[in-house]
Formats: structure tokens, C-alpha cells, sequence
């Protein structure tokens, strides 16, 4: 296939371009690249998230339609995890030799496009093809991101700007519940993949325009040579890897790493139950309006922007750059607001919001860690994509297990009354407090582990 190398030289990272000399403008451009990159990758994976999250919207009225079951939406929403889920993984590997402006942009553009077409049929096996597509390419959004900070950002700067990086999780899903539940209400549900697929063509295009890939192509010294904050050399006799792709396998010697793994799936299955079936939840169980209840999923994804911009700031400052003590406090804040939210009957929207926003603030400060950073700072500098994908691979594959599993026990939950359907939430609810629960003891276990600097 002559056509491949040719797909491959043309994602591929620039050369090198001789390097600068004068220090005022070595400062003055890095500091304008990096506000320049930072801005793009932060507001473009946010806004791509409406693309992956647009079927928890419409959940509700392709069941009240008749159109499809919980059970089968819990068959179409496992198909983007897994393939999120493998798509991470390959991307996060390809993303550490890639041209990160092509990259990310392209992932948005095609992500962008089958959300245009998942209007045009409601036939199953159809919208199974679609949303699992759709998962590949929202897959190049992390790993983009991670790499283009490792590039960009030292590592003792990477727990803040990781951090605000991370702001993206919230406000992607802020977006989604805010803006795609009214669209939904007034135009009806093809609105929900319609309308973030034109907004995502739109943003596809700004981020070819306004990104840039690595500091070297700009005449550009390393970032760790400008910052005089380089990785510390192993220690005499240690076996150090001589290229990337070696320094990238040797993620998987590290036993943290595989901890690290597993906590990440289970805190993810709880994150997405959450995103996934907390509107039909709160629409059913709390007696919320569709708008309403993305407004108050919305207003837990605000305070999820906090949970992520401190979390890497507080561990950075306050922790010393160590990440378990952080996800402690996050853990224990996220499960209590859980309990709470689930045990309060319907009635009692302040005590509601206010578990909401707790949990919000929580669960966004654990994909900070849990989701990425920790995993970079174990892992070589040059391997930051291969350990990203690693992690989402476990979180993906978990977060498409909790779909099929969640849309299975609301199916057996849900009864006929007169015409009118009745949930019981009982069972999935101790499915997703039980997630958490062993997720924030596996994550505990990692306390003495440290960074790779």
C-alpha cells in the first residue's frame, strides 16, 4: 500500500530547525507557544467531548420513542469505551512520534463527522459501527494533549499544567449537559449528535490553525534545557533504554503502573455511570426535567473545573508533587457525596446540589491523577503517550464493562405500571459505590510510590 508511508510522513513530527541563539527571544517565543498550546489543547479536548457524550442526552427519548431498550443503549455506549479504550492506546503510542497539530486536529475533524451522520439510521448495528468509530478518534484527544505537554511543560511545572489541562473533562461534560439537553428539548434527539458534530468541524479547523508541534521545529531548545529541568540519570549499572519505543515498553515493568490501571478502570466505571445514565437517573429516580437535570450535571462539572485545576496545583505545592495523599482526600470526598445523593429522597434539591458539586469536585480531581498524571510522573519522559494509553486502555475497557452492566440492571430494574414505566436503581447504585470503593483502596496501596524525575 504505497499510500501508507506517505499517511505516515505526513503525521509525522517536523524536523528541527536550526537552533536560536538569542535568549530574549528564546523566552519570548516559548512563552507565546505555550499559552498558544495550552489554550488549544485544554478548550479543544473540552469541546471535542460533546462529540463522545451527545448519547447520554438522548437516552431518555430513544426509550420513551420506543427506538431502542436501556439494555441495547447499554450495547451502543460499550462500543465507544472499547474502542476509546484500544484507540488510546495505539494513538498514545503514535502520538509520542506524531505531529501533534495534525494529529489532534484530525481525530476531532473525523470524530466530528460521524456524529453528523448517527442522525440518519436507528438501526442498531449501525449506530454500534458508528459510536465505536467514533470512540477510535475521540481516542487521539488525550494522548495528543499529554504528549504536547511533556513537550512544552518540565516536569516539575507538570502536576499544575496538568491540572489545568484536566479542566477539559469538566468542561466538555458541562457543555454536553448544558447546551446538548436543550437542544435535544427543542429540536429533538438527532440535535444531540447534529449539533456538537457542526461545532466540532468549526473546532477541528481552529486547532490545525493555532497548534504547534514540538519546540525543536520552532529552533527551540528542549523544554528541560530551557527550564534547567532535566531527568534525573539512572544510577550506574541501571540498563537505560535507547529509544523511544524502548523507553515505551518499559511501562509495563513497573507493577505501580498495573495498580495504577485497575484503580483508574474502577474509578472511570463510576465517572461514567455518572455521565452516562445520570440524567435518566435524576429524570427518573429524582424527578428532575431533562433540562433540569443537565443543568444540575452541568453544575457538577463546574465545580469538577476546580477539582482539576487544584488538584495538580495542591499536590505540586502543598504535597511536594506526590499525587496519593490528593487522591485520598478526593476518594473519600467522592464516596461520601455518593451516599448522600443516593440516600435522600426526592424533594431536597439544595442537600442534591450541594452532593453534586462535591462529587463533582472529587471525581474531575481523580482523572486528574488517576487518569494521567500519576502515570507520567512513574513513566520515562519520552514515553508520557505510551503510558497515557496504557492507563486508558484499563479505564475504557472498565467504563464499557459498567455500560453493559449498568444498562443490564436497569432493564431488570424497570417495570410497566399501568402504562408507565417505574425504575429501581437499587442494585446499580451498589454497583457504582462498589467501584468506587476498591478503586480508592488500590490507589491508597500506591502511597509510597514516588515520581520518575
Amino acid at each position: 500500500m504505497p499510500f501508507l508511508p506517505a499517511i505516515l510522513r505526513y503525521f509525522a513530527s517536523g524536523e528541527d530547525k536550526p537552533p536560536l541563539r538569542d535568549p530574549k527571544q528564546i523566552e519570548r517565543l516559548y512563552k507565546r507557544y505555550r499559552i498558544t498550546v495550552m489554550t488549544a489543547i485544554t478548550l479543544g479536548y473540552g469541546i471535542a467531548y460533546m462529540c463522545r457524550l451527545g448519547l447520554s442526552v438522548v437516552k431518555k427519548p430513544l426509550i420513551d420513542d420506543g427506538i431502542f431498550s436501556a439494555d441495547q443503549l447499554g450495547t451502543i455506549g460499550s462500543a465507544i469505551f472499547y474502542a476509546y479504550a484500544f484507540g488510546k492506546l495505539v494513538n498514545g503510542f503514535l502520538a509520542d512520534h506524531a505531529n501533534i497539530k495534525k494529529f489532534l486536529a484530525f481525530g476531532v475533524l473525523v470524530s466530528a463527522l460521524i456524529n453528523i451522520f448517527m442522525g440518519w439510521s436507528t438501526v442498531l448495528w449501525v449506530w454500534v459501527v458508528l459510536w465505536a468509530l467514533n470512540g477510535w478518534f475521540q481516542g487521539f484527544g488525550a494522548p495528543a494533549g499529554v504528549v504536547a505537554m511533556s513537550q512544552w511543560f518540565s516536569n516539575r511545572e507538570r502536576g499544575t499544567y496538568y491540572g489545568i489541562w484536566s479542566t477539559a473533562h469538566p468542561l466538555g461534560e458541562g457543555l454536553t449537559f448544558a447546551v446538548l439537553a436543550a437542544m435535544v428539548t427543542w429540536f429533538g434527539w438527532r440535535a444531540g449528535f447534529v449539533g456538537p458534530g457542526i461545532i466540532c468541524v468549526a473546532l477541528a479547523i481552529a486547532l490545525y490553525v493555532v497548534m504547534e508541534d514540538r519546540p525543536q521545529t520552532k529552533g527551540l531548545p528542549a523544554v528541560a534545557e530551557w527550564k534547567n529541568d532535566r531527568i534525573a540519570q539512572p544510577a550506574d549499572g541501571a540498563e537505560k533504554p535507547k529509544s523511544t519505543w524502548q523507553m515505551q515498553l518499559s511501562i509495563l515493568k513497573y507493577p505501580s503502573i498495573w495498580v495504577l490501571a485497575v484503580s483508574s478502570a474502577l474509578m472511570t466505571m463510576t465517572r461514567y455511570a455518572m455521565n452516562d445514565w445520570g440524567m435518566l437517573y435524576l429524570q427518573e429516580a429524582k424527578g428532575y426535567s431533562g433540562i433540569a437535570a443537565g443543568s444540575l450535571l452541568a453544575l457538577k462539572s463546574v465545580a469538577g473545573l476546580a477539582g482539576s485545576a487544584s488538584y495538580g496545583f495542591i499536590s505540586d505545592k502543598v504535597f511536594r508533587a506526590r499525587r496519593p495523599p490528593m487522591n485520598l482526600v478526593c476518594g473519600l470526598m467522592e464516596i461520601l457525596a455518593l451516599v448522600v445523593m443516593f440516600a435522600i429522597p426526592p424533594g431536597h434539591p439544595l442537600v442534591l446540589t450541594a452532593m453534586l458539586l462535591v462529587y463533582g469536585y472529587a471525581i474531575t480531581g481523580l482523572i486528574t491523577s488517576l487518569g494521567g498524571l500519576f502515570a507520567i510522573d512513574i513513566a520515562p519522559k519520552k514515553a508520557a503517550g505510551a503510558a497515557m494509553g496504557f492507563i486508558g486502555v484499563f479505564s475504557y475497557v472498565g467504563a464499557a464493562i459498567q455500560e453493559r452492566i449498568s444498562g443490564l440492571l436497569i432493564r431488570q430494574g424497570t417495570t410497566m405500571v399501568d402504562g408507565v414505566r417505574q425504575y429501581d436503581f437499587h442494585n446499580t447504585i451498589v454497583f457504582w459505590l462498589g467501584t468506587s470503593i476498591v478503586s480508592l483502596i488500590l490507589a491508597t496501596s500506591l502511597w509510597r510510590v514516588r515520581a520518575n524525575d
